[in-house]
């Protein structure tokens, strides 16, 4: 089943994500290549091209684990969790309709 994982930054977390960066999408990486991956990103400040610059509120990703549990243990040891970008992580169910 897919599972969504919302991830929400502290304040100026800009900092700790470009240091966390590349072990977080590593991880990414491997769902990918697992074919478990449907969706990532992150989620910009705000909504013009200096999104970057400005910073990020969050993250979502929509993965494929076993249960509600594994995806809970996947999102616990994210990288961003561990570098303080995180404050908090919401994972659900997710049912894929459309496209």
């Amino acid at each position: 089943m897919y599972y969504m994982i919302y991830s929400e930054d502290v304040e100026n977390s800009l900092p700790l994500r470009k240091q966390a960066r590349p072990a977080h999408l590593e991880r990414l990486q491997l769902l990918k290549q697992q074919g478990r991956l449907l969706a990532a990103g992150p989620l910009p400040a705000v909504d013009s091209g200096d999104a970057p610059e400005a910073g990020f509120t969050g993250s979502l990703v929509i993965a494929e684990f076993s249960s509600l549990e594994d995806a809970q243990s996947w999102a616990d040891a994210d990288p961003y969790i561990a570098a303080g970008v995180y404050a908090r992580s919401t994972v659900k169910p997710y049912k894929v309709v459309l496209p």
